[in-house]
């Protein structure tokens, strides 16, 4: 056998006489007397299942498919933004987009977004694309990872367009209470 003759290899090969033929059939054997082994296979053979094309990843194939904002290359940290304040316009604007409340695909977005510290806006896009569409998705993520960076850069996690939004609000509280008073001021002129 070529194995054993010149080398000094652990491999014996031994010759056997096949039944039913007059071909001979050659067995190797790593030590005489052990029963048939792999001879020198330390590999394994066949594909695994990244090579396989039936079990392909369909969700990269599915994320270089999808159009996605331009503003989600930034990356948001959850811990600095105060998600309870962004919440209600999460409901807000997922019930304008289907037309009524459904507190699943809300509660979907909560969860995806408290889930994970640093979560992937093209993930979480792909993900509520089922629920959105495509179009309204992608609106719907780049108003959203607006508002998430914008919380994140200030002190409280609260949107800066919330901010503005307040003191908004509280000035023109604040005027009409204003002119309030001097109307009833006026009355009590009038009166006196």
């Amino acid at each position: 056998c070529a194995h054993v003759a010149g080398t000094n290899s652990a491999l014996a090969c031994v010759v056997l006489d096949e039944k039913k033929s007059d071909s001979l059939q050659r067995r190797c054997y790593r030590k005489e007397g052990e029963g048939p082994e792999m001879a020198d296979a330390g590999f394994f053979r066949g594909t695994n299942s990244e090579q396989d094309a039936r079990f392909f990843n369909k969700q990269k194939k599915l994320l270089k498919q999808m159009k996605f904002p331009p503003n989600i290359g930034t990356k948001v940290d959850m811990s600095k933004v105060n998600l309870d304040t962004i919440k209600p316009w999460i409901t807000d604007r997922v019930t304008k987009i289907l037309g009524y409340e459904d507190d699943v695909v809300i509660d979907f977005v909560f969860n995806l977004l408290e889930n994970n510290q640093y979560p992937d806006p093209k993930e979480l896009q792909m993900h509520i694309t089922g629920f959105l569409y495509g179009k309204n998705a992608r609106l719907f993520m780049q108003d959203l990872w607006e508002l998430l960076t914008s919380a994140q850069k200030t002190t409280g996690g609260i949107p800066s367009i919330f901010l503005e939004l307040k003191k908004q609000e509280l000035k023109q509280r604040k005027d009409e209470q204003d002119s309030i008073e001097a109307s009833l001021r006026r009355h009590q002129e009038e009166v006196e």
